[in-house]
C-alpha cells in the first residue's frame, strides 16, 4: 500500500511538471513565439489636399557651347587661354601656324598688281585704238564726198572705207581684251581675298563672351579640318539637364518653378524653371527628361557635369483620403491596404492617386476618412494574422 501512493506521487508530480511545461511553451507560443501576435503601428485615415512635387538628378550643362578651332588642317602655333579663363567677345585664344600663308599672299599681291598694270594698259591701247577708229571714219567720209565730186578715184576711196573697217575691227578686239583684263583682274582680288580670309581664319577667336571649359590641344600640335582647340560657354544658357520618374512625372510642363541644389553648393536653394519637355523619354530607365534653366546664374559658376537636385512644386490637389506610402502593399497582385476593423484585418484593393515628397499619398477610391490602416509590421501579415497595436517598433520610422 505504501509503495503504491509512493508511486502515485510520483506520477502526479511527474505529470504536474509536464503540464507546467505545456503551459510554459503555449504562453512562449503564444506571447512570443510563431502564434504570438504581429506588432503593428496604425494610423487614421484623414481627408486632406496635398501639394504633390517632383524630385529628380540631373547634371549641369550649356545650352550653347562654342567649339573653336580651324576651318583646315595644320600646326597650333599658339594658345593664349587656359581652362577656366573669363573671355570676352573677339578675344584672341590662339592662332595657327601659316606656314607658307604669307608667302602666298605676298605673291597673290604682285599677281593683282600686275591685273591692275594689264588693265590700265588695254585701257590705253584702246583710247589709241578709239582714236584712230575716229580720224579713220572722218576720212573714209571725206573720201565719200571727194569721190563724189569725182575728185579722187573709186579705189582710193576703198581704201579708206577698208582703213576705217579695220580700225573698227580693232576697237571691238581691244575692248574684248579689256573685258577679259578685268575679268583677271577680279579674279586675282579674289584670290587674294580668299587667301586673306584664310589667313585670318588661322586666328582662333572667341564668338561670345564666356568661360572656357576646355583646351583640347597644345602649340605644335597637328589638328585636323573643324577639330576644336578650345571651348568656350556662355554662362548664361548654363541649365540642368534632370531626369523624373515617368510614374510621377504627371502634371510636369513647361514654365514650372524649380528649387536647385548644386551638391558643390552650401547656401540656399538656387531658383530656376522648366525650360521644356524633352520629346523622347528614357525607355530603359523609364525616366523623362527635362531641362531646367537657372533663373540668375550663381556666382559661381557650377563645373560642367555636376550633380544637382531638383524639385518642382506641382499644382495643389482637392481633399481626399491619405495615408503614408508604407501603408501601400500588394498582395496577390492587387495594390491596397491592411484595414483594422475591431481588432482583425481586412485587405481592402485601392485606387491610388497623387504622391507629395513627404510620401503621403491620396487614395481615389477604396478608403475614407476615420478607418484605420496598418502603416508598419513587424513582418509580413495576411488575413488569419493576430495584431498587436504598439507606437512605434524598432528599425522602422515613427
Amino acid at each position: 500500500m505504501k509503495n503504491f501512493f509512493s508511486t502515485h506521487s510520483r506520477t502526479l508530480a511527474l505529470a504536474s511538471v509536464v503540464l507546467l511545461l505545456l503551459g510554459l511553451l503555449a504562453y512562449v507560443a503564444l506571447r512570443a513565439g510563431p502564434l504570438a501576435p504581429v506588432p503593428v503601428t496604425v494610423i487614421t485615415v484623414q481627408s486632406q489636399a496635398i501639394t504633390p512635387a517632383l524630385f529628380g538628378i540631373g547634371t549641369v550643362e550649356a545650352r550653347y557651347t562654342h567649339k573653336i578651332g580651324p576651318t583646315f588642317a595644320g600646326r597650333i602655333k599658339r594658345v593664349e587661354v587656359q581652362s577656366g579663363d573669363t573671355v570676352k567677345a573677339g578675344q584672341l585664344l590662339g592662332e595657327m601656324d601659316p606656314v607658307d600663308l604669307d608667302d602666298r599672299i605676298g605673291a597673290q599681291n604682285a599677281t593683282l598688281k600686275r591685273a591692275e598694270a594689264s588693265v590700265l594698259a588695254v585701257e590705253a591701247q584702246l583710247q589709241e585704238v578709239s582714236a584712230r577708229k575716229v580720224f579713220a571714219e572722218i576720212q573714209s567720209k571725206r573720201y565719200e564726198q571727194l569721190l563724189a565730186a569725182r575728185s579722187v578715184s573709186e579705189e582710193g576711196a576703198q581704201a579708206k572705207l577698208q582703213e576705217f573697217q579695220i580700225a573698227q575691227a580693232n576697237l571691238q578686239a581691244m575692248r574684248a581684251n579689256l573685258d577679259a583684263s578685268r575679268q583677271e583682274l577680279v579674279r586675282a582680288r579674289a584670290d587674294r581675298d580668299g587667301l586673306i580670309r584664310q589667313r585670318a581664319n588661322l586666328r582662333l577667336v572667341s564668338p561670345v563672351n564666356g568661360l572656357v571649359t576646355r583646351r583640347d590641344a597644345d602649340p605644335g600640335t597637328t589638328v585636323v579640318a573643324g577639330q576644336a582647340v578650345v571651348e568656350v560657354v556662355e554662362p548664361a544658357s548654363l541649365w540642368i539637364n534632370v531626369r523624373f520618374d515617368q510614374q510621377r512625372a504627371h502634371g510636369l510642363r513647361s514654365g514650372l518653378p524649380a528649387s536647385i541644389v548644386l551638391r558643390s553648393q552650401t547656401g540656399a536653394p538656387l531658383a530656376g524653371r522648366v525650360a521644356r519637355i524633352e520629346p523622347h523619354a528614357d525607355a530603359v530607365t523609364e525616366e523623362v527628361l527635362a531641362k531646367v534653366e537657372l533663373t540668375m546664374a550663381p556666382q559661381t559658376l557650377p563645373p560642367i557635369g555636376e550633380l544637382a537636385e531638383v524639385t518642382l512644386a506641382l499644382v495643389a490637389t482637392e481633399s481626399k483620403p491619405v495615408v503614408p506610402n508604407a501603408s501601400i502593399q500588394r498582395v496577390d497582385g492587387h495594390l491596397g491596404v491592411w484595414l483594422v476593423d475591431d481588432g482583425s484585418l481586412r485587405f481592402v484593393a485601392v485606387k491610388t492617386g497623387t504622391t507629395d515628397l513627404e510620401g503621403r499619398v491620396q487614395i481615389l477610391q477604396g478608403l475614407k476618412g476615420g478607418e484605420s490602416v496598418v502603416v508598419y509590421s513587424y513582418k509580413a501579415l495576411d488575413a488569419g494574422s493576430r495584431i498587436k497595436i504598439v507606437d512605434r517598433i524598432a528599425g522602422k520610422s515613427s
